[in-house]
């Protein structure tokens, strides 16, 4: 059974050493935070006429070949890319972009 702590103890209170490990991560923590917050941002963020993307993805056949592929459409910014999946190496792989805007101007020499 413990003794209670009489409070006009002449007795020094022993203090807890601070836990270094703990002051090095948050130090560590603080700088990340830091350097995160002041990385510019990255090139495709930096447009500022780029609407927000309205996207539709697609399944299909890639000519000429035996695997499928996605189709993703952003209707908004009017550009499609093809995504292939390769299942070997569990990766998907950017095959085609295509910017529907150039494909929309009317040829005036025709």
């Amino acid at each position: 059974m413990t003794r209670p702590i009489e409070p006009n103890s002449n007795r020094p209170v022993r203090r807890l050493p601070a836990p270094r490990g703990l002051v090095v991560l948050n130090a560590v923590l603080l700088a990340a935070l830091v350097g995160v917050s002041v990385v510019p941002h990255a090139g495709a963020q930096n447009q500022p006429n780029r609407a927000r993307g309205e996207y539709t993805l697609v399944g299909g056949e890639i000519s000429g070949g035996n695997s499928n592929a996605i189709y993703v459409l952003d209707a908004a910014n009017r550009e499609m890319i093809a995504l292939l999946y390769e299942p070997s190496r569990r990766l998907i792989q950017g095959v085609g972009y295509r910017d529907l805007a150039t494909d929309l101007v009317i040829d005036t020499q025709r």
